[in-house]
Parts: C-alpha cells; structure tokens; sequence
C-alpha cells in the first residue's frame, strides 16, 4: 500500500482543515487507517484510527470531540476533518496502514509522507 496524504495548511486558531490520504494497492479496503501527528523535537503520536469497514474508530484524548475520521473505500481514500483546532495541533500529520485497528505506532506497516498543519493563535 503506497499512501499520500495532503491537505494542511495554516489556520487560525478555531477554524478547521480536512485532511485526505490516497492509497493506492488493493488491500485499502481490508486494511485498518490511521493518523499520527509529530510536533517540533516530539515523538509521533496517535491521533485517530478506523477499521476497514470504518464501522469502529479510536481517537486521542487530545482530539475527541474536536477531530472525525472517516473513510471512502470506493475511492481508497481516508480523511481527517478537524475542527476547533488549537496551536498545540500544530504538528506534521502522518496517515498510515495496517492489519487491524490500533491507538499505535507499532500496529501499522505502511505511512504516508506527512503534511504540515499550522495553527496561529
């Protein structure tokens, strides 16, 4: 599974971005997504994930109620929309792929190249 994500940006604190991320290979639609996020001179972390069928998704503490995860398996793609977004999103985005479901690094095999998301206050 070959994975690109793009849609970030710079936004102000409260607005909102969607991010997407394209996969290419036939196992999309049986594989588990994520996405992580890895801040300036921090460790990449959990944000959200789904199941293949999107019927089951996990969240970070830190983006519940605020980040949705949803997937499009017609079109091989998953999307993150983020809402009320804080400066402390501010981080590069990773999505990724993998067997099953996890709120871990270590559960996915394939990763994207990662877009930036810039929240000013």
């Amino acid at each position: 599974v070959q994975l690109q994500a793009s849609g970030g940006g710079l936004v102000q604190a409260g607005g909102s971005l969607r991010l997407s991320c394209a996969a290419s290979g036939r196992t999309f639609s049986s594989s588990a997504m994520g996405w992580f996020r890895q801040a300036p001179g921090k460790e990449r972390e959990f944000v959200a994930a789904t199941s293949w069928s999107g019927a089951t998704t996990y969240y970070a503490d830190s983006v519940k109620g605020r980040f949705t995860i949803s997937r499009d398996n017609a079109k091989n793609t998953v999307y993150l929309q983020m809402n009320s977004l804080k400066p402390e999103d501010t981080a590069v985005y990773y999505c990724a792929a993998g067997p099953r479901l996890a709120p871990r690094r270590a559960g996915y095999d394939y990763w994207g190249q990662g877009t930036q998301v810039t929240v000013s206050s």
